[in-house]
């Protein structure tokens, strides 16, 4: 990103524990989110990615190795992510995952949240650490006339948010807590 005049500058690090692994949740402007997000986090890590992303030239070998790649038309495929989503948080691996299920287009900070990075959190007894990304898709807009109009990408972790002892009936706080609070993070530091 830095060759295409796109620093970036990272902030929070410090939440992440040695010889602990977490899901790392992430709002979503943009295809360049993962080539950021994943080399970027502090520690081995895996992604979960749309199953044709892979078939994109350059984007998709980048896709295929540091990726668990989903269809999400099938249940089956939809079933065996969730199981490679365990099997690397018990490898010691953090897990990035983009809560709003696709590019956010809208005008709004964040999109709905889905219920997976909450399932598999809690599922795993992993803190959640929220992080928030900003100017990917000023880089990169959903419908580029250019690619890689070059902006400074800001990529912030949070406090982490701890799971112990909860249960799949916390799912809805547990996401409201963590919406609430990327999008006052977004509104009040990249949205002025």
């Amino acid at each position: 990103m830095t060759l295409v005049f796109c620093p970036i500058l990272r902030k929070g690090r410090k939440h992440f524990k040695k010889g602990e692994n977490y899901v790392v949740i992430c709002n979503h402007n943009s295809l360049v989110d993962v080539p950021v997000t994943s080399p970027f986090i502090p520690g081995p890590n895996k992604t979960l990615a749309k199953a044709e992303m892979a078939k994109i030239p350059v984007f998709g070998i980048i896709y295929k190795s540091g990726s668990i790649l989903v269809d999400r038309k099938s249940n089956d495929s939809r079933r065996l992510s969730f199981q490679q989503m365990d099997k690397s948080l018990q490898m010691g691996l953090h897990l990035c995952l983009f809560p709003e299920g696709t590019r956010n287009k809208s005008d709004e900070p964040l999109q709905k949240f889905y219920d997976g990075a909450f399932l598999t959190a809690i599922a795993n007894q992993k803190k959640i650490i929220p992080a928030v990304i900003s100017n990917t898709g000023k880089i990169l807009p959903g419908k580029p006339k250019f690619w890689a109009w070059p902006h400074v990408i800001r990529f912030h972790f949070l406090e982490p948010i701890p799971v112990a002892g909860l249960t799949k009936e916390d799912i809805q706080t547990l996401k409201n807590q963590a919406h609430r609070l990327m999008y006052d993070y977004i509104t009040e530091n990249f949205r002025k």
